[in-house]
């Protein structure tokens, strides 16, 4: 199977570590049956060959603007109008830069800017970089203009830095090209999701909260787009960037959470309910902020409505995928929140001592009416292709079952 047989892709190389990455998706690319032409600029080739992508590509390598070989031809209108997509891994913060400002001072630049074809970038770079205003406006404003952005990832850094900026694998890279051409499993689906932790105030300056980070929602976005889902995110106060061909929807407090997924939930296929959402609020938040007036302080608390519970009780119910992060008993707890809230699958994972929340990998053990199954600890990208491809296949099968 070859789900990219006879794509054009143009793949642009900037100068940064990540560039040896580059080699394995061109690789895996042309594994799918795609036409790849590797552009690279001159700091690129300071850390990765033009011989390697040559060879694995079966096409010369172009990087002058002005090579006479091309240019009676125009070769540069001719590159831009021959992509049916751009992809620009990795993308240093210069390339962003030199994008957002419009320049076209080398091959790549310029065709970025003469061709129709979309556009993708996976941004890799220093985590201060990333976090730079300077890059953060640049991004926003190349997204603003219909620039599809994948990742950057967290983690360790060559300099010896942790944070964002890491690119995309080639994999998860692969993963949302192939969303761009192929129908997936869920083509023509809705599925709703929610992602990350929620805040409840308690006075203008603190709050409730937990130690979601959303990774594994966001993920899950990811994923769900790779098969061609319609994917509605809505995220609790995270900093994660939107994953590509998603319609996110921010929201602070469980109650914001609620609002938002029952305006959204009209249609949906599959709601998938990832987020941490906090079990109580304040009965009230004070106006100003609370001062250490006593020793002690106490708070009254009331329960949070349970979404999930909510969604699955609908007349016209989607499929309701549950989450539990427990510290203990996790399959006897994840059992009875199955039954309880009368859920078609439920993924759970143990948490706490650096496991589940705020980590780049984690374990799922996945339950439903008559079966369950046990993915192993991996990277949550991974985890959530194989979560999804577990949730369509009970998906299919019910619905199969329903209509007959």
């Amino acid at each position: 199977m070859q789900p990219l047989r006879g794509r054009r892709l143009l793949l642009g190389i900037t100068g940064g570590i990540a560039a040896y990455k580059a080699a394995e998706l061109a690789r895996l690319l042309v594994k799918d049956g795609a036409e790849v032409q590797v552009v690279m600029t001159r700091a690129a080739e300071a850390f990765i060959g033009t011989m390697t992508l040559q060879a694995i590509t079966g096409r010369p390598v172009r990087e002058a603007l002005f090579d006479a070989q091309h240019e009676a031809a125009m070769g540069h209108i001719e590159l831009a109008r021959w992509a049916e997509l751009v992809i620009v891994a990795p993308a240093t913060a210069d390339f962003l830069a030199h994008a957002a400002a419009g320049m076209a001072h080398d091959l790549l630049s310029t065709l970025c800017l003469a061709t129709t074809a979309p556009l993708v970038v996976a941004p890799a770079m220093n985590q201060a970089m990333w976090r730079h205003a300077a890059t953060q406006a640049n991004v926003a404003l190349l997204q603003s203009r219909g620039v599809s952005l994948l990742g950057p990832d967290e983690g360790a850094q060559a300099c010896g830095d942790v944070g964002p900026g890491r690119m995309l694998e080639p994999v998860e890279i692969q993963r949302a090209v192939r969303a761009r051409f192929a129908d997936g499993r869920l083509s023509g689906r809705k599925v709703l999701l929610t992602a990350g932790p929620t805040r409840e105030a308690l006075d203008p300056v603190r709050f409730l909260g937990n130690r979601s980070s959303g990774k594994m929602g966001f993920a899950l976005a990811t994923a769900l787009v790779a098969e061609g889902a319609s994917v509605t995110l809505v995220a609790g106060p995270v900093s994660l960037p939107t994953p590509a061909g998603v319609e996110r929807i921010d929201v602070e407090s469980a109650l914001q959470m609620r609002e938002a997924v029952f305006t959204s939930v009209p249609g949906t296929a599959i709601f998938i309910a990832c987020a941490a959402v906090a079990d109580f609020r304040p009965a009230a938040a004070a106006e100003q902020k609370i001062k250490k007036t006593s020793e002690t302080l106490a708070l009254e608390l009331i329960r949070n409505p349970d979404i999930l519970s909510e969604v699955a009780a609908l007349p016209q119910r989607p499929f309701c995928v549950g989450f539990a992060a427990e510290t203990d008993d996790v399959e006897a707890y994840a059992q009875a929140k199955l039954r309880a809230k009368r859920l078609d699958m439920i993924a759970a994972n143990r948490v706490g001592a650096s496991r589940g929340f705020e980590v780049d990998d984690n374990a799922l053990l996945v339950i439903w009416e008559g079966g369950q199954q046990s993915l192993p600890t991996q990277p949550k990208s991974r985890l959530a292709a194989q979560l999804v491809n577990l949730i369509v296949d009970r998906f299919d099968a019910q619905t199969a079952a329903e209509n007959t």
